[in-house]
């Protein structure tokens, strides 16, 4: 996310909310605003999602959750300015990642001050006041002309409840903004103001014909530093990048698009465009590298991830339609399992089925409480993501095939997801 907020491993993680920082415009020293760096490795930071399975349910679980496996020296980070959310450590769903060989400006580069001139009028930055004082900011793009404004979940959450929101565009002036909706499966929002003039929009790409290799622009407010434009290429496309949310699970970037354009804190919610200042993906989170001290880089690192434009506008639209964004269900509420319950299964790692919705998905298909589901689609059930990833990917109607251990016995079944 791009915000000055993440950053991997946190011993001292906090909240936008909890650690204030100084406004980034009465801040003339960009080097003054606070090092995100302070978080600990992400490599020893325990899976967010991970949650103590019922004693009573389930084989003398441990204690303590170690959580899901990592990639040992990797985290993202997601990019809110004042905002200390750490990413998994690696947390990458299992076979979604894989590096991709490609050469710097093989497909040339975009004219960046062409870009810039076309589209910064519709960059705004967001300023973000909790309602326990503490402030933050990000980036956000305007998306009609009567003042709808996307960005990124986590740059507007911390005033979702009594906060204040304030959006300052590239011509200087300011105005008060509204949150209209927001959706911390996917990590997006729509904030809105109202202008006596119609807004510049900008303009809208096509994600899905992006290739590797294309050059594209990232423009946002990193550290507070508003109509910031830099350059780059996408560097591979269709990630599967989970990142941490406001309700306790991860959101999930599905599709997401990797760049190697330079992307920091405060660039959260803000666009990446092709070179024709179309937008084909909100920059949503980045890559960090522990150093040899344990802590790890806030900055760029030359791997950023955005929310493709094709999802990104879809939810959109939905948020400005009803204010929230439906998913289908399975009728699950399901806990990551602690190692030692999984050995206990006879499985490497699984998810507890928690309860069952009476007469739903789950409970047709015959799937009980104290279950442990094993596999969703064939995609081992390593962690909650891969049940968010298949509920932000699927349909009210499409089948499911869940595998199951029941009494020692593994088992499989096929549900049918129901509108949520």
């Amino acid at each position: 996310m791009t915000d000055q907020q993440p950053t991997p491993d946190p011993p001292a993680h906090q909240s936008a909310a909890a650690s204030p920082v100084p406004d980034p415009a009465a801040a003339p020293d960009p080097a003054a605003a606070p090092d995100p760096a302070a978080a600990p490795d992400p490599a020893a930071a325990p899976d967010p999602a991970a949650a103590p399975v019922d004693a009573a349910a389930a084989p003398e679980p441990p204690t303590d959750d170690p959580g899901t496996p990592t990639r040992a020296g990797w985290a993202t980070a997601l990019l809110v300015t004042g905002a200390a959310l750490t990413l998994i450590a690696g947390g990458f769903i299992a076979g979604t990642i894989a590096t991709t060989a490609v050469t710097a400006g093989s497909s040339g580069s975009c004219d960046a001050s062409s870009v810039a001139n076309t589209v910064l009028p519709t960059i705004v930055t967001i300023a973000v006041t909790s309602s326990s004082g503490g402030r933050s900011n990000g980036s956000g793009q305007i998306i009609t002309d009567d003042g709808y404004i996307l960005t990124n979940n986590h740059v507007v959450s911390p005033a979702a409840s009594g906060g204040a929101l304030s959006v300052r565009f590239s011509d200087g002036h300011e105005l008060d903004a509204r949150l209209i909706g927001r959706d911390p499966k996917t990590d997006l929002a729509v904030v809105k103001v109202d202008d006596d003039e119609p807004l510049p929009v900008i303009s809208i790409g096509d994600s899905g014909g992006l290739s590797v290799g294309q050059p594209v622009v990232a423009l946002g407010a990193p550290l507070g530093l508003s109509s910031t434009v830099t350059a780059g290429i996408v560097s591979a496309l269709g990630r599967t990048v989970p990142v941490p949310s406001d309700d306790d699970r991860n959101a999930v970037l599905v599709g997401a698009i990797q760049t190697d354009a330079s992307i920091n804190p405060g660039n959260s919610g803000g666009a990446l465009v092709d070179c024709r200042g179309r937008l084909v993906g909100v920059n949503t989170a980045i890559a960090t590298v522990p150093g040899s001290g344990g802590q790890s880089s806030t900055g760029s690192v030359g791997i950023g991830f955005a929310v493709p434009e094709s999802s990104a506008m879809r939810i959109a639209h939905e948020l400005i339609d009803t204010g929230k964004v439906s998913y289908p269900t399975t009728g699950l509420e399901v806990l990551p399992i602690p190692p030692g319950v999984a050995a206990a299964y006879g499985i490497t790692d699984g998810l507890f089925v928690q309860s069952v919705d009476a007469g739903g998905p789950a409970a047709s298909a015959g799937l009980r409480t104290g279950d442990v589901v094993t596999s969703l689609n064939g995609t081992p059930a390593s962690s909650v993501d891969v049940l968010t990833a298949l509920q932000i990917t699927s349909d009210p109607g499409d089948e499911v095939t869940v595998g199951y251990v029941r009494g020692g016995r593994e088992r499989e079944a096929t549900l049918t997801l129901a509108a949520g």
